[in-house]
């Protein structure tokens, strides 16, 4: 098996779940917040200041009270902004993962990290509302309304985030190969849609017209 999956989602869909079962499954590594330890190690920068901008759009103020950490990465200017050196670092992280062998990565523009890879598949994971209100609520214990918020909050930021960096528009189904509503199979359905997609990926049935060239 050589394909790279990356799973962008919307908060409460299920999708990290989806990915770690996908990753089980195969017999894969799967990342989500070690790809923020891996950036640390290899960038010197704090594990910390990658977690405050893990998948958060840009933010001046925050920047600016940053201002005295910042400095240089290996083959970056020393005038890049903080939030830039950390981007970077996930960025060629991610690559340097995706070179390693198969493996499944959650968000953090990972599908536009791997465009043009012909061993990557990148999948966005959404699900009615009503349907993450109800995980969102029952997983972290709040009241409906303080789900729906926190639903809001986080999918802004996640837009944010991606659309700055990618130049591609969250959850847009030409941003990505396949766009599963995990809701219609459940996560158990989405997790086996997923695999069978990998399969095909990695061994495609021929179609007629392909294997009977009279046909065409």
């Amino acid at each position: 098996m050589k394909t790279i999956i990356t799973i962008g989602r919307q908060f409460g869909s299920g999708g990290k779940e989806v990915g770690i079962r996908v990753a089980k499954e195969l017999g894969i590594p799967f990342y989500d917040k070690e790809i923020l330890r891996e950036a640390a190690k290899k960038s010197g920068l704090c594990e910390k200041i990658l977690e405050n901008f893990d998948e958060r759009p840009k933010s001046l103020l925050y920047s600016i009270a940053m201002d005295s950490y910042m400095f240089a990465l290996p083959g970056t200017g020393a005038g890049d902004s903080l939030e830039q050196q950390v981007y970077l670092a996930t960025f060629n992280t991610i690559r340097n993962i995706a070179g390693q062998g198969p493996c499944v990565i959650i968000g953090r523009c990972a599908d536009y990290a791997l465009a043009g890879n012909p061993d990557h598949f990148s999948v966005f994971i959404h699900a009615p509302l009503e349907d993450r209100i109800r995980r969102v609520a029952k997983r972290q214990n709040l009241t409906p309304e303080k789900a729906k918020a926190l639903i809001s909050k986080t999918d802004k930021r996640r837009a944010s985030y991606y659309e700055y960096y990618s130049s591609q528009r969250w959850g847009a189904v030409d941003s990505y190969d396949f766009c599963v509503n995990s809701s219609f199979l459940g996560l158990s359905g989405t997790v086996e849609l997923i695999r069978a997609m990998v399969e095909h990926k990695e061994h495609p049935v021929p179609s007629s017209t392909e294997a009977d060239p009279t046909q065409k």
